[in-house]
């Protein structure tokens, strides 16, 4: 069982994160906090030291969220080749999965933290090494079992794929249109059956 505090907490954090998300830190103001939860500034400075922390942890929900989905998403195959062609089998239906989280977190905090240069840049970030340093995993181990080409510089793709996505994503929801992420999965998988995998 949860504390009440930490019940409390958790409430916070769950109402907000849409906010934050599609507000961004700085256009999310204290009346925007208290009005959705219904709680005084007391009460919401009672569960966290200031805003910042709010937003941290708010960021925090929403890209847990994302990634656990992502990562039930890979369990359906225990190939590391397979596992790469599931991250963007689910990235193709990635927009409306975000919108319900109020767009992407990544994107949005990222771009929104880059222009305050506040702690949450560097939580940003640390999600973005984290997800690439996990596809550079898979694709070091499917060198090791050979699934994938020896020659393959892992990090260079990692950092490629990723890139790729976060543009696509960009594209899809600046442009409304979907099709923008249906492609770019397409041509990656693509690139990855050429280029990466091993036909040998």
């Amino acid at each position: 069982m949860l504390s009440k505090s930490k019940l409390t907490s958790k409430y916070i954090i769950e109402t907000v994160a849409p906010i934050f998300n599609k507000k961004g830190y700085a256009a999310t103001s204290m009346s925007d906090i208290t009005n959705a939860t219904n709680l005084t500034k007391g009460a919401i400075y009672g569960n966290f030291e200031n805003k910042e922390a709010l937003a941290i942890a708010a960021f925090h929900k929403n890209v847990n969220d994302l990634l656990k989905k992502v990562a039930l998403h890979q369990e359906q195959s225990k190939s590391p080749l397979q596992k790469l062609f599931l991250i963007t089998d689910f990235y193709r239906n990635y927009y409306d999965f975000s919108r319900k989280l109020g767009g992407c977190p990544i994107l949005n905090i990222g771009v929104d933290a880059n222009n305050q240069d506040t702690a949450l840049l560097t939580e940003v970030r640390n999600v973005i090494n984290k997800t690439q340093h996990h596809i550079a995993k898979l694709v070091d181990w499917g060198k090791e079992i050979g699934e994938i080409k020896q020659s393959i510089d892992s990090q260079k793709f990692a950092k490629q794929l990723y890139s790729r996505i976060q543009g696509a994503i960009f594209m899809t929801y600046t442009m409304d249109n979907t099709s923008y992420l249906q492609q770019t999965m397409e041509e990656l998988n693509a690139y990855i059956k050429s280029e990466i995998e091993n036909n040998h």
